[in-house]
């Protein structure tokens, strides 16, 4: 059995991102438009990050802001959750608030 998860992004005449859309069906999403995504892959024979990070030429700054700090707080989650290890997820958490703080986020959610 496999899953598939297609993105796909339009690009303007200078290869700058203009929109991107995703698709999951097993999730239900189809052609799903969002103005940024961030996508890590593990490679464990090199032991590095390989990473996809994109976002449309029109993706608001505050709104960046704001994908930057959720992004950072399910990581801290995902984290804890893969390692069990509390005690720095719940560093990582803090390290959250402490963006969000001089982000000015907290009043704005």
């Amino acid at each position: 059995m496999t899953s598939d998860i297609k993105i796909t992004v339009e690009l303007d005449d200078n290869r700058v991102p203009e929109k991107l859309f995703w698709s999951a069906q097993d999730g239900g999403v189809v052609q799903e438009e969002s103005k940024a995504m961030m996508l890590s892959f593990w490679d464990s024979k090199v032991q590095e990050t390989m990473r996809i990070d994109l976002w449309t030429k029109d993706m608001p700054v505050d709104e960046m802001k704001k994908f930057f700090h959720q992004s950072l707080v399910a990581m801290a989650d995902t984290f804890q959750r893969a390692t069990d290890d509390e005690k720095m997820a719940d560093t990582m958490k803090d390290f959250c608030d402490y963006f969000a703080e001089k982000m000015e986020l907290k009043k704005e959610e």
